[in-house]
């Protein structure tokens, strides 16, 4: 017999019945009932009911094992008796009576329990995070994650596409958030960086010959947490094709998502290819974001002319002076309180806006503050624009066109929760295509770019010479799935001529543009061949599949908030000795003096700096 086990935890059933087994695991729980000691045995697989009588020799081992104790237990495989048999369980039906228990490795006191639902801090559960890891919701959880990224490899060989790894240590690359440095042993004062995404490396395999890559590819960027965006590392499926359009890279993708999705989404829907595509200013208008959740019904609509130089004076005066309005339908809303509105109302201003004004379309007649100054034909064109029906009603957004249609976009799915009218049980795919190329800066009003500024224009370099650059659009898009952005992308700008000019009319001149991309530009001048790609985000996209609203539960050994590693203890301080070889001195910030008592403005006690800038 194997010295831990025939069978794992998950395997024996009634046809096992009489056999005599080996197990091991983890004892999940213990039940006392007094002349008979009920072990749950929990592994990888699954869980198994053991059983010891008090009158085995074994039973004060049994006793006196505490939970998560790892023991091999080795017994005959019974049939539950009718009444105790768990249907719930894939072994419900039978239990192993206990001959023998071997403790392979005693556990202490937990500090978080691993069986049951029970929550916890998340600074225990990330210093204990080989405990959280055992709990069945984030063992789920990352069984997914490893079936998902298993998926996507096989449907990406399956279209022709090959898996290369590019380097980890590189030069430090402008892509829109820190890098973080590698200091040089042997090449004193210098730095690697590791890489926020394989941009330029899966750019120079297309100028290599390759035709088609992929690859599961680990990015690394200094910044801070959101619940969508974990500090440190993360996961993405990084592709390139040559000699494609932006359908073709839609067509590649699309297939791999949609069949990602219904494999592993339950009875969830999934859009089905080809997804909608939606152009960046249609989406603003419609939805307030480049990201849109379309499993919210609400549309927004333009309804800036008919308050132009009309009663409402407020609305007035600000279209006068270039503002827009957008409104934000509220489907059956008329027949809810007035509460319903204030609430909406102070929620407005707490985000920092003047507040939410409204019409009521009720059954009989409009209501509310505009109604009561906005003449009956606006009104009406106002009801036209929007679509609302009697029973409806229509908040509003005024301001300039930016943080208007934003704010508008925060309301419409403040709205739709307080309404509770978002669709669930689906995924919802879309393109957002045809972004700006460029955009005015709003602190230096000089003209930056908008998105990637290795994009392909739309129109090539004759729309950069011929064109205002602000209506010059670029062959650039996102993936969105229910309001989440799995993966931004592009066709490449692979024209040196074209990458000069583009980035002239950004400010930079070709010495910038040499010193900052030289590896890449100096490759296309040996024969580039049209290329194009994106980069869906495996962490997110597990997240959604396991419906979790933190992206840190489908991530391994994931870092606080704070980006520290509360089980490995990182950040951490470097040996002098070490700093010493690096070529490196510490100029830390110093704490700050403590006020004598009476002074003003004394500090608490302990209270150091931050770095300075």
């Amino acid at each position: 017999m194997h010295p831990y086990r025939t069978h794992n935890c998950g395997e024996l059933r009634s046809e096992h019945t009489g056999e005599q087994v080996r197990v091991s695991g983890w004892v999940h729980r213990k039940r006392d009932h007094g002349n008979l000691l009920f072990i749950d045995l929990r592994d990888h697989y699954g869980i198994t009911q053991c059983v010891i009588d008090v009158s085995s020799a074994q039973f004060e081992t049994a006793e006196k094992v505490r939970p998560e104790s790892v023991v091999t237990i080795t017994g005959k495989v019974v049939d539950r008796s009718a009444e105790t048999v768990n249907p719930g369980l894939p072994t419900g039906a039978v239990e192993v009576t206990v001959d023998d228990i071997l403790v392979e490795s005693a556990a202490d006191m937990l500090p978080i329990q691993v069986a049951g639902d029970a929550e916890f801090p998340e600074d225990l559960r990330l210093r204990y995070r080989f405990l959280d890891l055992r709990r069945e919701n984030v063992h789920a959880n990352m069984m997914l994650r490893s079936r998902v990224i298993s998926s996507v490899r096989r449907r990406m060989t399956d279209q022709g596409f090959h898996e290369f790894q590019t380097p980890i240590l590189t030069a430090s690359s402008p892509e829109g958030a820190r890098d973080y440095l590698v200091p040089s042993r042997i090449h004193p004062g210098k730095f690697y960086a590791l890489p926020q995404a394989p941009q330029q490396f899966k750019q120079l395999l297309m100028v290599s010959g390759f035709d088609k890559y992929f690859q599961i590819a680990p990015c690394f960027r200094d910044e801070d947490a959101r619940a969508d965006r974990s500090p440190g590392e993360f996961y993405q499926l990084d592709m390139e094709m040559a000699f494609c359009t932006q359908d073709d890279v839609f067509a590649a993708l699309e297939p791999v998502l949609q069949g990602v999705f219904d494999e592993f989404g339950g009875d969830r829907t999934v859009t089905q290819a080809p997804f909608p595509r939606i152009p960046y200013a249609e989406s603003m208008l419609k939805y307030g974001s480049d990201k849109p959740d379309l499993r919210n019904p609400i549309v927004l609509a333009d309804t800036t002319e008919p308050f132009r130089d009309s009663n409402f004076g407020l609305f007035a005066k600000l279209v006068g002076q270039g503002a827009v309005v957008r409104a934000i339908p509220a489907p059956g809303a008329a027949d809810r309180p007035r509460s319903f509105f204030d609430k909406l109302n102070d929620w407005a201003r707490e985000e920092g806006a003047g507040g939410l004004g409204y019409i009521v379309f009720a059954e009989d007649g409009v209501k509310g503050p505009i109604a009561k100054n906005l003449e009956a034909d606006r009104i009406e064109a106002i009801r036209v624009a929007t679509g609302v029906k009697p029973g409806d009603a229509v908040f509003f957004a005024c301001g300039q066109k930016k943080n208007a249609e934003k704010f508008a976009g925060f309301a419409r799915d403040r709205i739709c929760d307080e309404l509770g009218i978002r669709e669930t049980g689906c995924f919802k795919f879309c393109w957002i295509v045809d972004y700006p190329m460029y955009e005015l800066d709003d602190d230096t009003g000089q003209i930056d770019f908008s998105h990637n500024p290795f994009s392909m224009p739309q129109g090539g370099l004759d729309a950069l010479n011929g064109k205002d650059p602000l209506d010059v659009l670029a062959y650039q898009y996102d993936i969105v799935c229910n309001g989440v952005e799995l993966s931004s992308g592009a066709i490449r700008n692979h024209r040196p001529d074209i990458m000069y000019k583009a980035f002239e009319i950004a400010g930079y001149s070709n010495d910038d543009v040499e010193r900052e991309f030289g590896g890449l530009l100096n490759a296309f001048k040996f024969g580039a061949p049209p290329h194009g790609g994106s980069a869906p985000g495996i962490d997110r996209m597990v997240m959604l599949l396991a419906d979790e609203p933190n992206i840190r539960e489908v991530i391994l050994f994931p870092m606080t908030q704070q980006a520290q590693d509360l089980l490995m203890q990182a950040p951490a301080e470097v040996e002098p000795a070490r700093l010493r070889e690096l070529h490196i001195k510490l100029d830390l910030p110093k704490p700050k003096k403590m006020k004598k008592a009476g002074e003003e403005g004394g500090d608490d006690e302990g209270t150091q700096s931050q770095p300075s800038a």
